[in-house]
């Protein structure tokens, strides 16, 4: 049976910062079936649109732009376009100064009504509003974080990296790797409120980065870039507790890597990590039981800087975006092996952040 073709959006960077050299047009639509992905083409020319979320509906797309400067004035921005789910085009709605600069993620909250975004550079999040058709409305909240922990380079001050919405509770979480923490809050009617007794504390020069949810969100599993650990956390009544660590690297590798992305199996058997540096896919096997993690195997990115990767709808292969490769590399995924097998390579410039529509 032919499997059936789905859309794929691709964020990228077009500008050079400290950590990258930007060649991308904008954001990029392409198309995946059967373990293949066609050659993009540009959807939409945006500064850094380095991270990218759909609605609910999945008729609008908000890109971060993650800049120093925005609109003549410090900081970046966030941007909101209209898709048409038949051809995949975005129109522009509208953009808006993100609050802070350079940032990194982008959420819609699950009940659609507003937008939220992570100023990596700044250590802040800002809630906007969605408007009636889609675009950017008032900023509602705006909360900085204060701190630092004990990187002497990376982490001088907050870092806010990622919004996730706890699926149990509905708290928004926000890991921040400048201050080792994954910072918790209540969220009523787009106002922010920590929950400071359930901040989740983690180790010193550990650099939280992202968050998954796995067990149905009876365990949250944390990413940390600095020391490249997977952290198992466990719910106990309203907030989590560690439960076990391990390394995303094989034993015994020295050298520099920096942790990524992170992603559960449709199975929920097994985390996926990508290792910027070492350059690899680590397989983790999980034991929701035993509140674990095992690494099993670490397979190569064949590309360099591997900074986000997503599973394909069909639960059988797994894509990778090289960002200083310049490719969108396909694996195969064998659950029953734990293992990864490439099958194709698509040129894709600066990819950096891969969803699929």
């Amino acid at each position: 049976m032919t499997q059936p073709t789905v859309p794929l959006i691709i964020g990228t960077y077009t500008e050079s910062l400290a950590h990258v050299d930007g060649k991308a047009a904008g954001i990029l639509g392409s198309a995946y079936a059967a373990g293949a992905v066609e050659p993009p083409s540009v959807l939409a020319p945006v500064r850094n649109p380095s991270w990218i979320a759909l609605s609910p509906d999945g008729l609008c797309l908000y890109a971060v732009v993650e800049t120093v400067e925005f609109e003549g004035s410090p900081g970046g921005g966030v941007a909101a376009f209209a898709r048409d789910q038949a051809t995949g085009a975005l129109t522009p709605i509208n953009a808006v100064p993100s609050g802070g600069v350079e940032p990194a993620h982008v959420a819609v909250h699950p009940d659609g009504a507003f937008v939220l975004v992570a100023n990596y550079r700044t250590g802040s999040v800002s809630v906007f509003e969605r408007r009636s058709d889609g675009g950017l409305g008032a900023m509602v909240e705006h909360v900085q974080h204060e701190g630092s922990s004990v990187h002497p380079v990376r982490q001088t001050g907050p870092h806010a990296h990622q919004i996730v919405v706890d699926p149990v509770t509905g708290r928004v979480l926000v890991p921040d790797l400048g201050l080792d923490a994954v910072l918790v809050y209540d969220f009523d009617g787009g106002r922010l409120r920590e929950r400071r007794d359930a901040r989740i504390v983690g180790e010193p020069g550990a650099g939280p980065r992202h968050l998954a949810f796995a067990d149905g969100g009876e365990h949250l599993l944390l990413l940390n870039e600095l020391d490249n650990t997977l952290v198992v956390l466990r719910r106990e009544g309203d907030r989590f507790v560690r439960a076990s660590s391990c390394s995303t690297l094989p034993e015994g590798h020295t050298g520099h890597s920096q942790a990524s992305a992170i992603r559960v199996s449709p199975s929920g058997r097994y985390v996926f990590t990508s290792n910027r540096g070492h350059d690899s896919i680590a397989v983790l096997a999980f034991d929701a039981a035993a509140s674990s993690a095992r690494l099993v195997r670490v397979e190569p990115a064949l590309g360099r800087e591997p900074r986000d990767f997503v599973l394909a709808p069909d639960g059988e292969h797994l894509l990778v975006a090289d960002q200083d490769s310049g490719t969108v590399v396909t694996f195969r995924w064998d659950e029953a092996a734990a293992s990864l097998t490439p099958v194709s390579t698509v040129g894709v410039p600066t990819p950096v952040c891969l969803l699929f529509a």
